[in-house]
């Protein structure tokens, strides 16, 4: 492709060795499926991040940022286009009587949390067992155990096509798993994000990070795994749903749909994302066949 040459031509001049051309995105998804990019661009500092999007989108180059790759499908014929991946993960704590944490999108949140609970910080307890990074995380308002982005968020960077731009928690519009910026009502990159913390002890954070992540574990499958797949219908459960349709334990080439929890779906090894497509429609067919509802995806299809 004409533009994929002239993408790699004007990254290199400005990133050098950080560019790297038809790189498999396998490694770098939670499902461990997915085909080649193009092009696979690696920044580093939410700098670098605004300087490549604002390049990308100067030149109209087709384009995905990629965080830590745990609420994503890659096609198995990769992405014709540039894929941004987001390693910058600076970190700044603000103590007193309303600490907060300052981090860069592409810090991972699972790890946020537990920093914070190192430093006596509670009020992310909720993210510890969260995947992914605080860039997916502000972008789709993630959250578990009564706890979301929404609750904790004071303000967000967010670089637009009119520049970088502070957006507060009221003009992300949050709703359930989703924002101002995932509807795509406006276009902007998440660079980086203040969160409200809460004064608390070592001890009585981790404690109930334990409970939280035993809970997980009880719950939700290990391994390479997708999930949630589907968003939870208003007043009920998604993984209910497909457990009540009898589909855990369905299983097409060697993507299954998860024994211990009905909105996972898991990676058995070499798994074409063709093959979670296809059990992505049987479970939503015979869900809207058995009760009327309409699943909707959580994942986002690349």
């Amino acid at each position: 492709m004409i533009v994929t040459n002239l993408a790699v031509d004007l990254l290199r001049a400005e990133f050098g060795a950080a560019v790297q051309e038809n790189v498999i995105l396998a490694p770098y998804t939670s499902a461990r499926i997915g085909g080649p990019a193009d092009v696979l661009l690696t920044v580093k500092t939410a700098d670098e991040l605004a300087q490549a999007m604002q390049l990308i989108w100067e030149h109209g180059f087709p384009y995905y940022v990629l965080g830590g790759g745990s609420n994503v499908l890659v096609n198995d014929e990769g992405f014709r286009g540039v894929v941004v991946l987001n390693k910058a993960k600076e970190v700044r704590f603000e103590s007193g009587d309303q600490p907060s944490v300052w981090c860069e999108a592409g810090v991972v949140f699972s790890n946020l949390a537990n920093r914070c609970a190192s430093k006596g910080f509670g009020g992310l307890e909720w993210g510890a067992t969260v995947p992914g990074t605080i860039g997916g995380a502000v972008y789709g308002n993630a959250g578990a155990f009564g706890g979301d982005v929404a609750g904790n968020l004071i303000w967000a960077d967010v670089l637009t096509e009119n520049g970088r731009e502070r957006f507060s928690v009221a003009q992300m519009a949050y709703g359930y798993r989703t924002s101002i910026l995932k509807r795509h009502e406006i276009k902007a990159i998440v660079l980086s994000a203040l969160l409200g913390l809460k004064n608390s002890t070592k001890e009585e954070v981790s404690a109930k990070i334990a409970e939280f992540s035993e809970r997980r574990k009880a719950t939700q499958p290990p391994g390479a795994s997708m999930g949630s797949m589907f968003k939870n219908p208003t007043g009920d459960f998604a993984g209910r749903l497909i457990e009540d349709a009898g589909l855990k334990g369905a299983r097409i080439g060697n993507a299954e749909i998860s024994k211990i929890h009905g909105n996972f779906f898991i990676n058995h090894g070499e798994t074409k994302a063709g093959d979670v497509l296809a059990l992505i429609r049987l479970t939503q067919e015979t869900v809207l066949n058995k009760f009327g509802v309409q699943l909707e995806l959580e994942i986002e299809l690349i």
